[in-house]
């Protein structure tokens, strides 16, 4: 049996989305048509790709794989489609300033994308703390930039919010949670927790814990997103972060699982954001309507967090 796009499409939307139902609003289609396209991409595939649950979808393991293969599959096709677009002969520069984890884990794949599209666009990018951003956003020594969009605290800055990266909880791959149906606040607050500090993070994790009964019980505050995932793997604690920075393995290739837990936790938010008063210049124009486009597509929502995660592997 072969793989169709639109099944692709409809995979995407769905793992995305975490619903059938919401990706077929998404894509204004029957969600029987989801449920079907999806049943027949796994009998093609040989695999189950979701976990079907009372709260929706989440991905198994196979899942995760095959939903790599189909971003690189549709964004050859989005690639191929805008190949014509007349905006690709423009010839401007845009100063874009990114925070440490947009520009490591979100980022590059879209430069690289946004350098095939537009050549003549000449991007210069610096990498800076949230509050140096602001500043110079304003200041206008920064066009432009990509940042966590809930941090942002101007309201001289206009903020438009991109994607939004689910956060779990981060365990080693023989952690009696994995064992439990419903992990709750209550149980993580039990356990040692390994704090990241990088970008506002543990303030934001204090913001979503302070709303529960509860605290974490934090063992390590750590800027490094290479110590929390060691730790975690080598069973010294457990964190939460978000799938954008998740990857299965450690630097000493031992696995990390994830759990969606029981209680709310806001997604992290990408954003781009840019002085109110500036007039939108022809580069600044391009850097948004791509991301614009890109991240309104309901099939390709999250490209680079799991092309950042294959190029790791």
């Amino acid at each position: 049996m072969s793989i169709t796009l639109r099944q692709l499409r409809y995979f995407v939307a769905a793992a995305e989305l975490g619903q059938l139902s919401r990706a077929a609003m998404e894509l204004n289609i029957s969600q029987s048509a989801v449920t079907i396209a999806i049943r027949d991409l796994e009998q093609a595939v040989g695999r189950q790709l979701l976990q079907r649950g009372p709260q929706g979808v989440d991905l198994t393991d196979a899942g995760r794989r095959f939903l790599e293969h189909s971003y690189a599959i549709l964004a050859g096709v989005d690639e191929a489609l805008r190949a014509t677009n007349n905006e690709s002969a423009i010839e401007s520069s845009v100063r874009v300033a990114a925070s440490y984890t947009l520009l490591g884990y979100f980022l590059p794949y879209h430069l690289q994308r946004i350098a095939t599209l537009y050549p003549g666009l000449s991007i210069r990018l610096h990498e800076a703390r949230r509050d140096e951003i602001e500043e110079g956003l304003l200041a206008d020594r920064y066009d432009i930039a990509v940042l966590l969009a809930d941090n942002v605290a101007s309201s001289g800055l206009a903020v438009e919010r991109i994607f939004a990266s689910t956060r779990r909880l981060w365990v080693a791959s023989n952690h009696p949670l994995l064992e439990k149906r419903s992990v709750t606040f209550a149980d993580v607050a039990k356990e040692p927790f390994i704090m990241l500090t990088v970008d506002e993070a543990a303030d934001t994790a204090m913001r979503y814990w302070s709303k529960t009964d509860y605290e974490p019980h934090v063992i390590l505050q750590t800027s490094s997103v290479e110590a929390v995932r060691s730790m975690v793997a080598n069973g010294s604690g457990v964190a939460i972060l978000s799938d954008m920075v998740y990857r299965p393995w450690s630097l000493e290739g031992k696995r990390i699982e994830t759990i969606t837990l029981a209680n709310p936790v806001p997604s992290m938010a990408g954003g781009i954001a840019h002085a109110r008063d500036r007039e939108i210049t022809p580069g600044m124009r391009v850097f948004l309507d791509y991301f614009r486009e890109t991240f309104n597509s309901p099939y390709l929502p999250h490209a680079a967090l799991r092309q950042s995660r294959t190029a790791a592997r």
